[in-house]
Formats: C-alpha cells, sequence, structure tokens
C-alpha cells in the first residue's frame, strides 16, 4: 500500500493543488480500508480459533520474558577500552593526590617547613617578606628587576640581560673557567 501510495503522488504534479486534493482524499480513504480490514481478519482470527489464543498470550509472555532477560544484559555493558583507560588515568590521578596530600602533612613536620617558618620570621623582625617570582627562565633577571624598581631608573628583563652579555663579554677570564667544551666536557681555557 505504501509503495502504491507513493507512486500515486510522483504521478501527480506539484502545482497542481486540485489532482493533489483528490489524491489526499484518495489516500485516506485507501488507508481506511486497511484499517477496516486487519479489524476485519483480527476478528474472524479470534472467533475461528480460541485455543490459538490462549497459545498466543502464552507466547507472547515467554517473549517478554526473554526481552526482560536481554534489558538485564543490557544493562551491564561491556566496558570499552577507552572507558577503562579513562578509569585507569582517573585512579592514577586520584592516588597522585593522595600522595600530595600525605607529603604536604609531612611537610608540615619537616626540616624545609621549620627552616622556612624560622626564616620568615627574621624577615619579619626587620620588615621583610619573602616575594615570590615565577620560574619561567627569566626569574633571576625578574628578582633583580624587582629589586631596582624601587630606584629612579626602571630597568626591563631585556635591558638586564643585555647588561650582564655585555659585562662577561668584558671580563671574559672571569667566567672562563665555569665554560666548558660540550663535546669533550673539559674546561676552555687559553
Amino acid at each position: 500500500l505504501t509503495a502504491k501510495i507513493q507512486g500515486m503522488k510522483n504521478a501527480v504534479p506539484k502545482n497542481d493543488k486540485k489532482r493533489r486534493k483528490q489524491l489526499a482524499d484518495e489516500v485516506a480513504k485507501l488507508e481506511a480500508e486497511l484499517e477496516q480490514k486487519h479489524k476485519e481478519e483480527l476478528k474472524q482470527l479470534k472467533e475461528a480459533s480460541p485455543e490459538q489464543s490462549k497459545v498466543d498470550s502464552i507466547a507472547d509472555g515467554v517473549a517478554n520474558l526473554e526481552l526482560e532477560g536481554v534489558e538485564q544484559q543490557i544493562q551491564h555493558p561491556r566496558i570499552t577500552k577507552a572507558q577503562k583507560r579513562r578509569e585507569k588515568k582517573a585512579a592514577l590521578e586520584k592516588e597522585r593526590e593522595e600522595r600530595i596530600a600525605e607529603a604536604e602533612i609531612e611537610n608540615l613536620t619537616g626540616a624545609r617547613h621549620l627552616e622556612s617558618q624560622k626564616l620568615a620570621s627574621l624577615l619579619a623582625a626587620r620588615s621583610l617578606e619573602i616575594k615570590q617570582i615565577p620560574s619561567d627562565g627569566h626569574c633571576m633577571y625578574r628578582a633583580i628587576e624587582d629589586q631596582l624598581k624601587d630606584r629612579q631608573n626602571s630597568w626591563t628583563v631585556a635591558t638586564l640581560r643585555n647588561q650582564t652579555a655585555k659585562y662577561m663579554q668584558s671580563h671574559f677570564d672571569d667566567f672562563l673557567p665555569f665554560l666548558t667544551n660540550p663535546s669533550t666536557g673539559e674546561m676552555y681555557s687559553r
């Protein structure tokens, strides 16, 4: 019936409203006839074999039981490799966080913590404080820049690097013992 309806729709041009309306009426009529035919067939089937209806109800019950079993299996799907990987990563991250927390607790009584507390108290007595400088490859120059901010001239990291390079080049002999040959590892000398 569906194929027949599609064939009829394709036969009617889109701009012909009158024929489209006739087609819609005809399709509705065909669908109503089919529905009526189905109802009559079901009625005849039920009247003809009451025992068959019992068998059908039992078969439906068995089918429902099987479907419930399938639903229970669906509720516990297999874990994919990606899910396993994510769970493993989460477990490792949790373990790492626990180790960090334990280390922090241990550091509260450690020598490093005690030393930083003593240093902080000594600096506080002199109205000084420790400034945090980010370790980004320019930390030494940023620390010097911070110290020189209070003075008249404002130095930048680039200026400080340039001044340092000029000083090292003009006092080459002072820095030569600290330089090594990358291929041999031996100290440079003249």
